[in-house]
């Protein structure tokens, strides 16, 4: 299945500040999910980012929403997006097949969303190399199981580019650079 931009809308997940220092690997994630949103800004994309218990958990981490600029955030307490009658109005008012879906974490939030979308007749893409978890090996585990359910793994580069779709469009150049 291609993954178009006409069926696709991106979703980041609780890219939180008092959370995201703990994710393995956190500064290669923060790079990756900067480029994943730089680039969907660039595609001029759908996207939803959502923010588990504020009170608690902070914000979006403030590079990531410097990136974003207006890009709203709707807060949860579900780990499931797809729990919260908000973002699932907004998903559905999007109206688009295909989610994108990047943040943490993978054996938590990510996975229980991702499960539920299928569930609910959406195909649900994970980037990643945009997704994690305090420890690598939830992360692996959240993969395999996610595998298992027909979740499509993909890359962020993999992502943008098929988005994309076409090399010498504006977009094209302006994801290349981001990328290099």
């Amino acid at each position: 299945m291609r993954i178009l931009k006409e069926h696709s809308l991106g979703l980041i997940i609780d890219v939180q500040e008092k959370l995201f220092p703990h994710m393995h690997n956190s500064k290669e994630l923060e790079k990756n999910l900067l480029i994943l949103s730089e680039g969907l800004k660039i595609l001029d994309f759908p996207l939803l980012v959502t923010e588990q218990y504020t009170r608690g958990l902070g914000f979006t981490i403030p590079s990531l929403s410097y990136s974003l600029g207006q890009t709203g955030r709707l807060e949860k307490k579900a780990f499931s997006c797809c729990d919260d009658d908000g973002i699932m109005n907004e998903i559905r008012r999007i109206n688009k097949k295909n989610v994108i879906i990047a943040g943490i974490e993978s054996h938590v939030c990510v996975l229980q969303t991702c499960i539920d979308l299928m569930e609910q007749g959406f195909q649900p893409v994970l980037v990643e190399d945009c997704v994690s978890s305090r420890k690598p090996r939830d992360k692996e585990m959240a993969l395999k199981r996610l595998t298992q359910e027909g979740v499509l793994i993909s890359t962020y580069e993999s992502v943008l580019f098929e988005l994309a779709r076409y090399s010498g469009t504006e977009s094209f150049k302006s994801i290349s650079k981001l990328i290099k």
